[in-house]
């Protein structure tokens, strides 16, 4: 395991290797196949909306959902959940009992890159999910004491403002 995890570490590099942007949900509806989970349609500056799952339902009311702003993981491998695919992941503020979707500040659009700073760099085109970049990186994100979404100490900035959950605090972020 010790080795396992080592190598976790050198192969994940850092948040520069994660696309990570803004996006809008315009709608979200319950999963045909799964009640645990959203099937959105979110837009995140591209051409055309990006179709994402989302086991959300248990913590977020699909009225929420709706018309919203978000951050998104970009640059995961689609995943085919329940028969349906997946082309991002909503970030979140999370513990075991609550779930937060994480807010980029006002002024911000649609593909608005989120930086790091300290940790700028091209991210990959695609994850290697046999890689565990995301699972990697992962561990050092955290929400701070004022509500900020931090990697290893340092504030995710969109447009040099910071991103923020609403109301969790000292928690992990997926």
């Amino acid at each position: 395991k010790q080795w396992y995890q080592r190598r976790v570490a050198i192969t994940a590099g850092d948040v520069s290797r994660l696309d990570m942007r803004v996006g809008f949900i315009r709608t979200a509806k319950q999963h045909p196949d799964a009640d645990g989970l959203y099937l959105e349609e979110i837009d995140c500056g591209e051409a055309a909306p990006r179709q994402v799952i989302s086991g959300l339902v248990k913590h977020i009311p699909i009225e929420a959902m709706q018309e919203r702003p978000c951050v998104l993981l970009c640059n995961l491998k689609p995943a085919k959940m329940r028969g349906i695919m997946s082309h991002a992941m909503v970030m979140c503020a999370s513990t075991p009992e609550k779930v937060e979707i994480l807010v980029p500040p006002p002024d911000s659009k649609p593909g608005d890159l989120v930086v790091v700073e300290g940790y700028e760099g091209t991210p990959d085109q695609q994850l290697n999910p046999k890689k565990k970049v995301f699972e990697g990186i992962q561990p050092d994100f955290l929400v701070s004491p004022d509500g900020c979404a931090l990697y290893k100490g340092v504030q995710w900035k969109i447009n040099g403002q910071p991103i923020t959950a609403p109301t969790m605090r000292g928690c992990g972020i997926k």
